[in-house]
């Protein structure tokens, strides 16, 4: 257990961590001459049962705010000290505020001081503690008195600390390493080591890690886990890492040691965020102090309900940093204001990787609504409910810090339908994947209703025809068409399986043919249009047709090729490459066999090594597959390209 001291300065939290571990905590020359506390201060206390309590010792003054945040974040245990003779001040309040945005729910308050005030002042003190702790998760929190000098009420602290360590439950090990570094220095004979929080998985000494959100590699030499020397840290101890292969300069207060597949840095993230009942109201797109980790960033607040946050009460934001960061769902964070005076507020990371547009949007609300969920089950459950154009389940894995195993038993339990994507992994719901195929399905049949003629359409027909889904979404949807053979792909586009297009006794079929086929230079789409004057559209879905019936080939977009012609073409190549004693052939030798202008033969060249049919390699062209062309063997894989057709 992590315990962290909170309080007003020289209200003793360094004297009574020095009684509980007999360590003195302040380590700075200034410290001692001052007397009072400015930097973080770690000690340690073993118990009988072989557990080692860690303290954290936190500076009281104002001024230093900063350094008590770097060191707040990761502990278990809030140990709130109050002198009986001030009673409770306003870093007592400040930091009590403090411990709760950042979800510590367990504590205990020393009521130091003790031999200074008479018993009446020290039942006062002790109302204004029970007064400030009520309706917060200390309410029930013991109060100790005691006295530094006399040493009165140490021992039964100690023991009440070590009570607490024995009921307080073990944290569980899962996902993958991370580490909030709040300390980093040198040691003659060892090298960088760096300290902090566990937040989550385990590390073992050999391991390579990743310094974030820099992306160093470093790997681990030693480690001291609650400052003992072990084979491996884990979730909840302060750990101590020897690092190989980063210099103490390359890794400061407020970096993360992480396994590498969880560097993911992230300049903005969704959350939700409390303002404080005494802060000053929060304005959309104000400026702030953002502590989140052991670091401390200039950020702007985005509120993503309404203009302004009113004290005491709370919404969804999204929070953009100035610099990268690692943070990841569950993240705890303050926001105080620019001048770093006062703590305006807090709350807890939601979706670390928070989109920059449409971040108000109904459907966005309604994702973070899901994630606000504990656990990753409910919480993807809901997402899934409230996201038909599917959850990409990569950001979600990474964002919760699942393991691969973890992940792969969420999907089968929640039945996520997971269709092959390019890249990621994208998620439905099997009800919205079903009702998505079918939407699409009824897309492609008022597409085929509004154009017989049409033998396909394209993907940015259905986007038009659904807004609402993504153009990723859309093409998974299509594929699942074709692979449950509701539907044919024809190049790029998809039709209906049923749907056949221009029919073979169309008296246009004739005349477009021959426009393409009679030219030495075929003229495209538009131009055969504007010549028979009719749609675009028309002339397209009868060469589509032609191309399926193997009488056309598509040399690229509007641009067709009478199959015969292009046979006579690809045997014009083979006639030069045989020509030739090192089997090749140049632009200028094969436009001048074709006849044809330089720009139309540069198209065919380069058409040919699309299908694989040539090879350039500098200015020489090589035949790669003469077989390609022969009658009834060719196929056409042009890009756009009906995989199956053959080139006849």
């Amino acid at each position: 257990m992590i315990i962290g001291t909170a309080g007003h300065i020289d209200h003793g939290k360094t004297t009574l961590v020095k009684l509980l571990t007999g360590v003195d905590t302040d380590r700075l020359q200034e410290e001692k001459q001052r007397g009072i506390s400015i930097d973080l201060g770690y000690a340690y206390l073993p118990l009988r049962g072989g557990e080692v309590l860690g303290f954290v010792d936190v500076p009281g003054h104002e001024r230093f705010i900063r350094n008590m945040l770097a060191g707040a974040t990761g502990i278990d245990f809030m140990l709130l000290v109050v002198a009986a003779d001030d009673g409770v001040m306003p870093q007592t309040v400040e930091h009590l505020h403090i411990l709760e945005l950042l979800g510590v729910k367990r504590g205990a308050v020393a009521l130091t001081k003790c031999d200074r005030v008479d018993a009446q002042r020290v039942v006062e003190a002790g109302a204004q503690i029970e007064s400030l702790l009520r309706g917060t998760p200390l309410a029930e929190s013991r109060v100790y008195p005691l006295s530094a000098r006399t040493g009165n009420g140490v021992d039964a602290l100690r023991r009440a600390l070590g009570e607490e360590a024995a009921s307080f439950p073990r944290r569980d090990d899962g996902g993958l390493f991370r580490l909030s570094v709040d300390r980093s220095f040198s040691l003659p004979g060892c090298g960088t080591v760096v300290t902090g929080a566990v937040f989550s998985g385990s590390a073992a000494v050999g391991d390579t890690l990743t310094i974030g959100p820099a992306g160093l590699p470093a790997r681990v030499r030693s480690i001291h886990a609650q400052n003992r020397a072990a084979a491996d840290g884990h979730t909840g101890e302060r750990c101590a890492l020897n690092l190989v292969g980063v210099r103490k300069q390359q890794v400061q207060r407020g970096d993360w040691v992480l396994d590498p597949a969880l560097l993911a840095p992230t300049s903005r993230f969704d959350a939700r965020l409390r303002v404080l009942a005494d802060a000053k109201p929060l304005r959309h797109w104000m400026s702030v102090h953002l502590h989140l980790g052991a670091g401390d960033v200039p950020a702007r607040v985005a509120l993503l309900e309404g203009e302004v946050l009113q004290p005491g009460t709370q919404a969804h934001v999204q929070l953009v940093s100035a610099k990268p960061l690692c943070t990841l769902r569950g993240d705890r964070f303050i926001v105080r204001d620019q001048s770093g005076q006062a703590t305006l507020g807090g709350g807890m990371v939601l979706d670390p990787f928070a989109p920059a547009r449409r971040r108000r949007s109904r459907e966005r609300l309604a994702a973070l609504a899901a994630l606000e969920h504990d656990v990753p089950e409910a919480a993807l459950a809901a997402l899934l409910e409230a996201s038909p154009d599917g959850v990409h389940l990569d950001r979600f894995v990474l964002a919760w810090n699942l393991t691969p195993a973890d992940a792969e038993a969420l999907w089968k339990e929640l039945k996520i339908r997971v269709p092959q994507a390019p890249a990621g992994k994208l998620g439905f719901s099997g009800r919205h994947w079903s009702e998505g195929l079918q939407r699409a399905h009824d897309v492609l049949s008022r597409l085929h209703a509004g154009d017989p003629a049409a033998i396909g359409f394209p993907l940015q027909a259905f986007a038009e025809a659904l807004p609402q889904a993504s153009r990723r979404t859309l093409g998974l949807l299509a594929e699942e068409l074709v692979a449950s053979r509701r539907a044919v792909r024809v190049g790029k586009d998809f039709r209906l399986s049923d749907h056949r297009g221009a029919s073979p006794a169309d008296p246009l079929r004739e005349k477009v043919a021959a426009s393409v086929s009679q030219a030495l230079v075929p003229p495209d789409v538009q131009a055969v249009a504007k010549t028979l004057h009719v749609a675009e559209t028309r002339v397209r879905a009868i060469l589509e047709q032609m191309r399926a019936d193997g009488g056309m080939l598509r040399v690229e977009r509007d641009l067709y090729l009478a199959a015969a012609a292009g046979r006579r073409l690809a045997e014009c190549a083979q006639q030069l490459a045989a020509a030739n004693s090192r089997g090749q052939f140049t632009l200028a030798e094969f436009r001048d066999r074709i006849g044809a202008g330089r720009r139309f033969a540069v198209k065919i060249l380069e058409w040919f090594d699309r299908i694989g049919f040539t090879a350039r390699s500098g200015d020489a062209h090589t035949i790669l597959n003469a077989a390609l062309f022969e009658r009834d063997k060719g196929r056409d894989t042009s890009p756009g390209g009906a995989a199956g057709l053959q080139i006849r």
